[in-house]
This record gives C-alpha cells, structure tokens and sequence, in this order.
C-alpha cells in the first residue's frame, strides 16, 4: 500500500447482530489511515451478492483421451454501486491530509427473498463489499469485508408445519434438540447397534448437470440390543449444531437435511428409515414445549400399536358359535393333514404360521365371500332378471 497509506479497511455496524436479512440496512465506514498527505482522484464502494457453482468432471471412459469438463454457473443477487469522494468539478483529484479519515456509507439489501450465506464443497452463496481507492497514475487500491445474510425461516409458518410425512414435527431449528421415539426388536442371532443421525445433502447444478455431496453432521446411538432382546427411545434427543439452514430457493445450489434412524449389524447391510426435515432460524414457538406436545401425540398415535400387536393374541372363538348349521351341513373335501403339509413344505407348519400371526382382518364386505348354495342360486336369478 506504499508508505502513505498505513491502513485502508472496511467496518460493518451491526454485524455482530448475527447478519442481515432480506430489506435490512446495511451500513458501516471506509477507514484511511495516512502517514503524509494523499492525493485522490475517487473512493468508490460496491456490494456484490452471488451464488457460484464451479467443478471440474475428470470421468471419462477407459481408453480415451477426454478432456475433464468443467461446469461453472453464477446467479446474482445484489449489486449496488455508490461514489464516496470524488474530486468536485474539473478537479483531477482531492487531497487528503494525514491522519485517519472515515467514509461513512449506508445501502439496502433487496426486499425480494435472498438466500443465505453458504461455504460448500463445490459452491458457494457469498455477498461482500468493496471498497476502491483511486489515485492519478497509481493503481487502484481494492479492499473486501464479506458479510453474512440469512435467509429466515420461520418453522411456525403453516406452510412448514404441513411439511410432515412419518415424523409428527419435521421443522427444526438449529440448537433445538430433535425427540425420537423408536422400538428396536433384534430378530437376529447378532449384536445390533441402533443409532440415528442427521445429514446434509448438497446438491449444484451447471448446465444442466448435478453435482451432489453428503455428509453426516450430528449423529447420536443407544445401547447394544442382544439377540431375541428390544431397547425404546421415549424421546432421546439429538442436538442439531449450528449449520447452514435449510438452502430451497437457489436454482443453482440446495442444502437439504434428513433424519436416519437406522440399526447397525456386524457382517450386514445397516436397515435404514431416512425421512427429510427442514432446518430453520426461528425456532418452534407453541403455547407449551414442542417435546412435550409431541410426546402427547406420540402416545395417542401409537395406541393403536398395542392393540395391534398384544403380547398374549387372544384365542378365536369357537367355530360352532360363529358357522350356522346349514354351513355345518356343507359337504367340504377332505384337508391334508398337518404332516403331509410339512413333508410339503420342508418345515414344520408353525414357521408358517408365525408369518400371518400379524396380518390385518380381511376387509369388511356386504357381500359374503363365501356364499351358500342357496344364495349363489339367489344372486344367479338377481343378475338374470
């Protein structure tokens, strides 16, 4: 910067609020410091905001000689220019006396919807600002300050709090802890690990090509579950760090988020249920704590798992009661025995009945599945007339 200039640099007010937001006023000053008079002919500020996608493809098929592609795409959001001094009339330039000097400024950030400041692994959201320092046969003089926007999200607005598919709530903020409630029953001969995580999953597109990286940034596990044993989750929570919220209206990048809760078997693939959640800014502000709401719902949700699923099945009726006599009078044919079945199957029967021990009841119908003759010979004559 040359001996005159001691210090050229940029202070943001506010910044340490935690960013801007969409319509916010962003201000601060150019700082000049100088060892000796300096002579000027322009200081100029720009505000530039863009989202960039840049990767290079090096596949290619085996044998050939392809050249790696590259894909770069960039969309911008904010451009803003204003003159801070400039030498008045014919003036060539203006003198500045030694010493510091403050050059105050002040512009909008759009109204419309921006998306939030984001550092990924082949992309980036940045807005900056810089400052230009002109001088009469000397090179301008460029100094930056990035700066953090954030794209609020509001988890309490109706449009995310009808964005639910298996979990009673899927919007989340960051530092709120997520309750899961899971029932791990180990049918296996092996020691299983239940576990759950989040992950985040970058997406970027350049002409017309995707670009996807994954990575897990929180990840929570319970106990070892012994064969033939169970373990429940009432609720165990898993903290979400601070991170980038959820990135849905760029074209050109995408941060999404989704909950896996899955169960981990030595020598074997891990079973897996992924369901996709929404990380905001504003968190969950209901009369009451989310945890407890959900713990209500959980309750009252899964009531019907108890009915469903009793641990001693009651035994049917006793066929007599339920078959009149003329069904008892039907002639049916002869049934193979049980041991000819197995003979049949390989196994023993029970192993086949253990499968439709928790199958559904048939559905309900008018009609009778089953007809007697009497009433075959009545929906004959129906359909006839």
């Amino acid at each position: 910067m040359g001996v005159k200039l001691r210090d050229f640099g940029i202070v943001l007010v506010d910044e340490e609020l935690g960013g801007y937001s969409s319509g916010d006023l962003v201000s601060g000053q150019v700082l000049l410091e100088l060892s000796e008079g300096l002579a000027v002919t322009a200081l100029r500020l720009e505000a530039r905001g863009c989202a960039r996608v840049n990767w290079i493809d090096k596949a290619a098929a085996p044998g050939s000689a392809a050249v790696p592609t590259r894909y770069r795409e960039e969309v911008v959001y904010l451009q803003h220019r204003q003159t801070l001094r400039e030498a008045p009339g014919n003036q060539g330039c203006f003198m500045l006396q030694p010493g510091k000097h403050e050059f105050p400024f002040s512009f909008q950030l759009p109204q419309g919807p921006l998306v939030t400041s984001f550092n990924g692994k082949y992309g980036s959201v940045k807005y900056w600002v810089t400052a230009i320092l002109e001088r009469p046969y000397v090179p301008i003089q460029i100094v930056k300050r990035e700066f953090c926007v954030t794209s609020q999200i509001d988890v309490n607005a109706p449009n995310f709090l009808d964005f639910s598919t298996f979990l009673i709530a899927s919007c989340f903020a960051t530092g709120e802890a997520i309750p899961i409630y899971a029932e791990f029953e180990n049918c296996s001969s092996r020691l299983i690990m239940p576990k759950a995580a989040i992950f985040q999953t970058q997406t970027y597109l350049a002409n017309e090509k995707t670009k996807t990286f994954r990575q897990m940034i929180a990840n929570v596990r319970g106990n070892h579950v012994a064969s033939g044993s169970t373990e429940s989750w009432n609720g165990k929570a898993l903290k979400i760090p601070p991170v980038t919220p959820s990135i849905l209206d760029c074209c050109i990048i995408r941060v999404e988020y989704s909950l896996a809760v899955y169960v981990h078997i030595p020598g074997s693939k891990k079973l897996m249920l992924e369901l996709p959640i929404v990380i905001g800014t504003i968190p969950y502000s209901s009369f009451g704590s989310r945890t407890s709401s959900m713990c209500s719902q959980f309750s009252m949700d899964m009531s019907w798992l108890q009915l469903a699923l009793p641990e001693q099945p009651e035994a049917p009726p006793n066929y007599a009661d339920v078959v009149s006599e003329e069904d008892l009078a039907r002639q049916f044919p002869s049934l193979p025995q049980a041991d000819h079945l197995e003979h049949e199957f390989g196994s023993p029967m029970f192993a086949y009945i253990q499968e439709f021990r928790f199958q559904p009841p048939p559905i309900y119908s008018e009609v009778d599945p089953n007809p007697t003759f009497t009433e075959e010979m009545q929906r004959e004559i129906s359909f006839e007339i």
